[in-house]
């Protein structure tokens, strides 16, 4: 029996590939528009659990509402008023737009339709890679730059592994960090009761825009942040709005860092996973749609606003024909 396979699908006007573990009874829908998981699939008892809360239709995969599973590249969630400064030069990602309306989220591909540049299933897993071009100078406001973006995605025995390569491919150095931006509904109840663990033993302190605090002030010990957001040890969210980053993740022995949420009422755990960087969580207390009902837990490079700190100066920096690669993924543990 062939245990992993792929397929291609529609969503509208949208191509879709279908990973499948037949063995598992797992399933991961990706679009090419953003490279963006729609779908992740359990069976448990009989039935299938949709775990993303993902993008719904070929609607909302167009107009990409609170950024669901985002790849975020060349950076990730905030730059402080849509400017930064790289090797002596001032860049401006919203030239001619004033006050409030300034904003640069979450990086330039969400809404690029990437190329299936690879795809392959075999009796050890499913496995596509997507890339895209679009990086260059004179394309994107304020980025000067040629960034190649390759990202694969691996359904396996031990889960879901994304997998981003940023590569330089221009002539001089380039700021870019990488991020994800995925979303999970483990039950149908609301997320106050679901249980969050989270490896971190540092906090990092924002201000009112959810940007960094300068320097050192950006980096709080846990034992002196407020206890409501402290996860270090397993315990339900209850009433907490979250919408922090937390550094200094610890590794367990095959040296990933893994954020736990799971549902009592269901007995279903996801754990993310990551070799590097920080862990933001966000109980989308904000969000346009179902608000409070999926935890978005995002692994990143670097912080918000890393284009703007010395402390990340040397993690974002990408030299003429350097490629960094950043690893993390989704375990699921059905219980």
């Amino acid at each position: 029996m062939t245990v992993f396979s792929i397929e291609s699908d529609q969503l509208g006007a949208h191509e879709i590939l279908v990973l499948r573990d037949i063995k598992r009874g797992r399933c991961v829908r990706l679009a090419r528009r953003g490279a963006v998981l729609i779908g992740l699939e359990q069976a448990v008892d009989g039935g299938v659990r949709q775990l993303a809360d993902g993008y719904r239709d070929s609607a909302e995969l167009e107009s990409r509402p609170s950024s669901r599973f985002a790849i975020m590249a060349p950076f990730a969630n905030r730059i402080a008023d849509a400017r930064y400064r790289f090797d002596g030069r001032d860049y401006d990602l919203q030239p001619g737009v004033e006050g409030a309306q300034r904003a640069a989220r979450h990086g330039f591909v969400r809404g690029v339709d990437f190329d299936v540049a690879h795809k392959h299933a075999d009796e050890s897993g499913a496995h596509v890679t997507f890339a895209t071009s679009v990086i260059r100078p004179g394309k994107f406001d304020g980025y000067p730059f040629a960034v190649d973006v390759l990202v694969t995605y691996t359904l396996d025995a031990s889960g879901l592994t994304l997998q981003a390569h940023l590569r330089n491919v221009g002539q001089t150095a380039a700021p870019c960090f990488f991020g994800w931006h995925p979303y999970f509904r483990l039950g149908d109840q609301g997320i106050d009761a679901w249980e969050l663990t989270v490896p971190a033993t540092t906090l990092v302190r924002t201000d009112g825009d959810f940007i960094p605090l300068p320097g050192a002030q950006a980096y709080q010990p846990l034992d002196e942040a407020p206890r409501e957001l402290d996860f270090r040890r397993a315990r339900p969210i209850g009433a907490t709005d979250i919408n922090h980053a937390y550094a200094n993740l610890a590794k367990d022995a095959d040296g990933r860092a893994r954020t736990s949420l799971r549902d009592p009422v269901s007995g279903m755990r996801i754990h993310v996973w990551q070799e590097s960087g920080v862990m933001l969580v966000f109980t989308a207390d904000t969000v346009t749609r179902d608000a409070r009902r999926a935890v978005a837990l995002e692994p990143m490079e670097s912080m918000s606003d890393a284009f703007n700190r010395a402390d990340c100066a040397s993690a974002v920096r990408l030299e003429p024909g350097a490629e960094r690669l950043f690893r993390c993924g989704v375990e699921i543990d059905p219980a």
